[in-house]
């Protein structure tokens, strides 16, 4: 085990599955006392359980990011048994198809409620005690936030605001010491598009797709993603603050195909 991040209090959302359980491991690995939150009871306990197993401390609060007084809880919880918060990472997320004529209200609503509302909440509640650490936010976005991409309205229009939330609230908290920067992944191995409605046959045709339109050849893995949340967690990105760290593959540099 490491020690980059040796006493310091991490709270994961999306922690129970993808990139926020390998955040929550490999922030563990490297000395932090991480909370995990998720809807999910026993893939949390299954995330928890990992992080054990390798000698690190997890604590699983259950709870909907999108519901306030689960929200102002799961702050509550975090402040009452460790009496300090170092690190918010905003890893909880959706995905739905869905084009400017084929969205509805209520999809679009539960997109930006989860993707975007949700990450600007839980920043809202956790500043005063990032102050008192001079700590910092990492959320994940998305190429998507970036690039426009067809057949995916809601879910690029929640990340472009994820991405600019994250500028502003850079701007606004630098003079507190709280640095808020953003990850933006290409395709990665998780559960979220299968949760977004793609079946097995095609999940499997989109990955092997996903091969072409990343110019490195391959779709990425969470375990890379969460290695950049750690650099950006830690003292190595001291002075980097407001930015959108593209982890692709190339995939932002290409026109759509």
């Amino acid at each position: 085990m490491g020690e980059e991040l040796k006493g310091k209090i991490a709270l994961v959302t999306g922690a129970s599955s993808g990139i926020g359980r390998a955040t929550g491991v490999r922030f563990a690995q490297e000395g932090a006392q991480v909370v995990l939150v998720g809807r999910d009871r026993a893939a949390l306990s299954a995330t928890a359980a990992e992080i054990s197993q390798g000698g690190g401390e997890a604590f699983a609060v259950i709870g909907d990011v999108t519901v306030e007084a689960d929200a102002e809880r799961i702050v509550r919880e975090t402040l009452d048994d460790f009496e300090r918060l170092d690190v918010l990472v905003n890893a909880a997320g959706i995905l739905a198809n869905g084009t400017i004529e084929t969205t509805s209200l209520a999809a679009w609503d539960e997109m930006l409620n989860v993707n975007l509302r949700a990450v600007f909440h839980l920043t809202h509640l956790a500043v005063p005690h990032l102050e008192r650490t001079r700590g910092n936010v990492v959320n994940v976005s998305s190429v998507t936030g970036l690039r426009s991409f067809p057949g995916v309205l809601a879910y690029c229009v929640s990340k472009a605001g994820v991405d600019q939330l994250t500028r502003c609230a850079a701007l606004e908290l630098a003079p507190k010491g709280i640095r808020v920067n953003a990850v933006n992944p290409g395709v990665v191995v998780t559960q979220v598009h299968r949760r977004g409605g793609m079946d097995e046959e095609k999940y499997e045709t989109f990955l092997e797709h996903s091969k072409s339109t990343h110019p490195l050849g391959r779709v990425g893995e969470a375990r890379e993603v969460a290695e950049l949340i750690l650099f950006l967690a830690s003292e190595r990105a001291s002075w980097i603050t407001g930015a959108t760290y593209s982890i692709d593959g190339g995939r932002a540099q290409t026109c759509a195909r």
